[in-house]
């Protein structure tokens, strides 16, 4: 009898030790199912985590956690069906508390059998929501880098590309000032020589482009006031938009200051409305819109002017969203797009300091956002210019290595009334001004070889002071690194611009 008394005395203190073990619990809520998912026991982590009083919970049917998507969808009966039929039923997802909030769950469904008889399911439910967070945010930088590096990588392709376009741009262009000669009135020849000269303009414009996707583009930054600028854009974009679609504007009239190449930038608004515009072929309404705003993130922090153009139209598939600002790439029918708007607005922005951030929804539309760094300074530094005596003629030194550029920009210089000589290189340009009288340099600033044409002007800026330098680059990070200490002119060029940049050399 005494050995009854004390298993009985042994069960209550297991049961009660158990249950004082389950009641301390805090950092998860277990509790007991009956076989059809009501709840039938509640520990203080069920508490804490979901919000419910024991008494306000047992008797209740379990689903009551999930989210309302969930329910109607049969996922609690569902997860209770793969626990008695698979031993277990593990998942992470999202859970609701009493008070409507979600948390992200991690959830443990075990059935429990008595004599063989399924008489319920123990469960255990964990708030894992700073976790998840931390992985997403995680992913998130995962994912930003590489992106990054992609198109850093692009950038790389579709510069040297360009670089190489350009130089064909420029054979192409000086023989044409040739062949206008030579054609004189005719007027078939003068049709194809405008055929050609248009193609060549239009051919720049697209390598120009490609140039500021590649942030190699030599701009021409300056204090702006970007409230002015669009301002002064309005009727030319609400002409481009069209009749069926409403234009509306949206701008601080206190924005910041920004230092951007304005041709650029007009260029990346007018891209944004286009590309607004043709998202929208049934209509619509496109806002652009510019703010002050000051950031704190780790990736971008400080002050910033944002503009953004939002448009109603069909919006930007996941699959698609990461693809938009490569070059070439393009959603548009053959012949309505060239794939590098976006690219130009990406480039444009990363290059002015800044960055670019899309926003899309299917079927409600799209808004594109560029941050640009405020400019502390009231107004632009001016440029330093060379102060040299006036050049109408004489002996021009041209430095470049590709043989049939040299030949194009021999015959520019040439009919502008110059004699040429032409070497390959930075060390042969040295040796011929060691060795005969030049009155101008006009250097490629990339060749080969151990020095460039940027470092030709300046050492030339060293041993002769007085000697006028023109660069011409069809792109270049060193252009950028030029800016302010030598003219650049930029391939493909034609013959009045040479002759200006000559021009200016004088002042």
């Amino acid at each position: 009898m005494r050995r009854n008394d004390q298993k009985q005395r042994d069960l209550f203190e297991s049961e009660r030790n158990f249950k004082l073990l389950v009641e301390g619990v805090v950092d998860y809520a277990l509790y007991m199912l009956d076989p059809s998912g009501v709840v039938t026991s509640w520990n203080s982590g069920g508490q804490r985590i979901k919000g419910y009083a024991a008494t306000e919970i047992i008797g209740r049917h379990f689903s009551c956690f999930y989210t309302e998507a969930d329910r109607a969808n049969g996922k609690p009966l569902r997860a209770l069906a793969i626990a008695r039929e698979q031993g277990r039923y593990e998942e992470d997802g999202w859970r609701v508390r009493k008070d409507g909030t979600f948390f992200w769950a991690s959830v443990i469904i075990d059935p429990i059998y008595e004599d063989g008889k399924l008489v319920g399911f123990a469960k255990i439910t964990r708030d894992i929501t700073e976790r998840y967070e931390a992985q997403l945010r995680l992913q998130q930088m995962h994912d930003q880098l590489a992106e990054s590096q992609r198109l850093d990588a692009l950038g790389q392709l579709t510069g040297g590309v360009a670089h190489d376009f350009n130089n064909l741009l420029m054979i192409i262009s000086g023989s044409l000032h040739t062949l206008r000669n030579v054609a004189g009135d005719a007027p078939k020849a003068a049709r194809a020589v405008s055929a050609i000269d248009a193609a060549i303009r239009r051919g720049a414009a697209l390598t120009g482009q490609l140039l500021t996707f590649a942030r190699r583009q030599r701009v021409s930054p300056q204090a702006v006031n970007v409230t002015e600028q669009i301002e002064a854009m309005r009727e030319v974009l609400d002409t481009g938009v069209g009749g069926a679609i409403t234009l509306q504007f949206d701008i601080d009239p206190k924005l910041w200051l920004t230092i951007v190449d304005v041709a650029e930038l007009k260029t990346a608004l007018v891209n944004l409305v286009m590309n607004a515009r043709d998202a929208m072929p049934g209509g619509g309404s496109i806002t652009v819109a510019a703010r002050n705003e000051l950031l704190h993130e780790h990736a971008l922090a400080g002050e910033f002017v944002s503009i953004s153009v939002e448009d109603t139209g069909v919006g930007i598939a996941p699959d698609v969203l990461g693809k938009i600002f490569e070059p070439f790439f393009t959603t548009k029918p053959i012949g309505k797009g060239t794939g590098l708007g976006l690219s130009q607005v990406h480039g444009f922005a990363h290059q002015a300091g800044g960055t670019v951030r899309v926003r899309s929804d299917l079927g409600k539309g799209t808004r594109i956002t560029i941050l640009l760094p405020r400019n502390q300074q009231a107004t632009p530094q001016a440029e330093e210019t060379q102060a040299v005596g006036t050049i109408a003629s004489g002996i021009v030194l041209l430095v470049e290595d590709n043989p049939d550029v040299a030949v194009a920009s021999t015959c520019l210089l040439e009919q502008l009334g110059y004699t040429v000589r032409w070497v390959d290189s930075a060390e042969a340009a040295l040796k011929e001004i060691e060795r005969n009288e030049i009155d101008l340099v006009f250097s490629d600033i990339v060749m080969p070889g151990k020095m460039d044409g940027l470092g030709l002007a300046r050492h030339l800026k060293t041993i002769r002071p007085g000697l006028p330098i023109l660069l011409v680059s069809g792109y270049s990070d060193a252009a950028i690194n030029a800016h302010g200490d030598f003219p650049i002119l930029r391939k493909p060029y034609e013959i009045h611009q040479l002759s200006q940049a000559i021009a200016n050399l004088s002042r």
